[in-house]
């Protein structure tokens, strides 16, 4: 950790943009400077959807909302793309441990962890391992006091010790899928500007 690692793999094209065209498309597809949590489940595509996995989507889009105003304006939709594309292994598990703890009382308990992880897979449209299975195992290796909940302490070292876990929840949450879309979009604008290497 700390190291400057990245888990990003080969996405990183994507912020090679100039920064003047990503503005651009941001501010042609949300002319107010602004995406409402309607607008990011438009652009996925995730209209429909039922209470439980709109509360999950909700959260995603809440993460990144990072002044807590309803909104998320340009920075934080560039700052959530780097972080998708470029965090580093700490930051990543960070936003992972916020995106979990659902509740917002600093731990991760086996509910919060089968929710998000069955609702990050929905929004890739892809699942890497079965929902309890993934569960079992991060609590397994990573619930060091066997309290059945993960303290962001727990679930960094837990990380940090076992490269293989780490593989598979940077997997689990990967959010690339999601970055396709908007980048290669479902809708003009943002659809417009190109990943050069996913």
């Amino acid at each position: 950790m700390g190291n400057g690692e990245s888990i990003a793999g080969d996405q990183t094209g994507i912020l090679a943009q100039d920064p003047y065209v990503w503005y651009r498309a941001f501010m042609m597809e949300y002319p107010s400077g602004l995406q409402t949590l309607h607008e990011f489940k438009a652009l996925l595509g995730l209209q429909g959807l039922n209470q439980k996995a709109n509360e999950h989507v909700d959260q995603v889009y809440n993460t990144f909302d990072t002044n807590k105003d309803g909104f998320i304006d340009f920075i934080e939709f560039i700052a959530a793309v780097n972080l998708v594309v470029q965090g580093k292994i700490e930051q990543k598990l960070k936003w992972y441990f916020k995106l979990c703890d659902s509740d917002g009382n600093g731990s991760i308990d086996k509910k919060e962890l089968l929710n998000i992880f069955v609702a990050v897979q929905a929004l890739n449209g892809q699942h890497t391992m079965n929902p309890e299975e993934f569960v079992n195992l991060v609590l397994h290796k990573a619930d060091i006091n066997n309290d059945g909940e993960l303290t962001l302490e727990e679930f960094i070292n837990g990380m940090e010790k076992d490269r293989d876990l780490l593989e598979i929840v940077s997997k689990s949450f990967d959010l690339s899928n999601v970055l396709k879309i908007i980048c290669n979009g479902k809708q003009a604008g943002l659809g417009k500007v190109k990943m050069k290497s996913l």
